[in-house]
């Protein structure tokens, strides 16, 4: 029964980061849901120390962030705000300051209920300082392509 319930909440996130991308207008909505977004509406501060990737993003009140799917097991922190956050195990409020280990294959669907600073660290065995590679290696943008991943690590 819980099995089937995050199936059922995972679709919905799948249909909700669908909907959006239907509704991409540069503006209101940002997006293509196949490429991981940098914008100005949600800063972000990257920051490197030995073996430690940390990744700072600020959000605004009322604002909507559909992450990618995280391919490791990490630590996220809420440094100020309150956030609702929904992922395939169900939905809830954290309020700073807090920090959470998130599992692999999560995604989060973030909405800020008020101005809100979420990090997350991740390691970085091999201290890359190109975001983009960081990225391609950290998170899948669909779960397709997180599925291909753990085929690979199967391999």
């Amino acid at each position: 029964m819980e099995q089937e319930l995050i199936i059922q909440r995972e679709e919905k996130i799948n249909m909700l980061t669908n909907l959006l991308v239907q509704q991409e207008d540069g503006v209101n909505f940002i997006g293509n849901g196949e490429d991981i977004i940098h914008h100005e509406a949600v800063p972000l501060k990257h920051t490197f120390v030995d073996q430690i990737y940390v990744r700072q993003m600020d959000m605004k009140k009322d604002t909507l962030v559909v992450g990618a799917i995280h391919k490791d097991l990490h630590v996220w922190f809420l440094m100020t705000g309150n956030l609702t956050i929904a992922t395939k195990e169900g939905v809830e409020d954290y309020i700073a300051p807090c920090y959470v280990v998130s599992q692999p294959g999560t995604q989060r669907v973030i909405y800020a209920n008020e101005d809100s600073i979420f990090v997350n660290v991740h390691k970085n065995p091999e201290n890359t300082t190109d975001v983009d590679e960081l990225e391609k290696t950290l998170v899948a943008t669909n779960r397709i392509k997180y599925e291909e991943h753990i085929a690979k690590q199967l391999t």
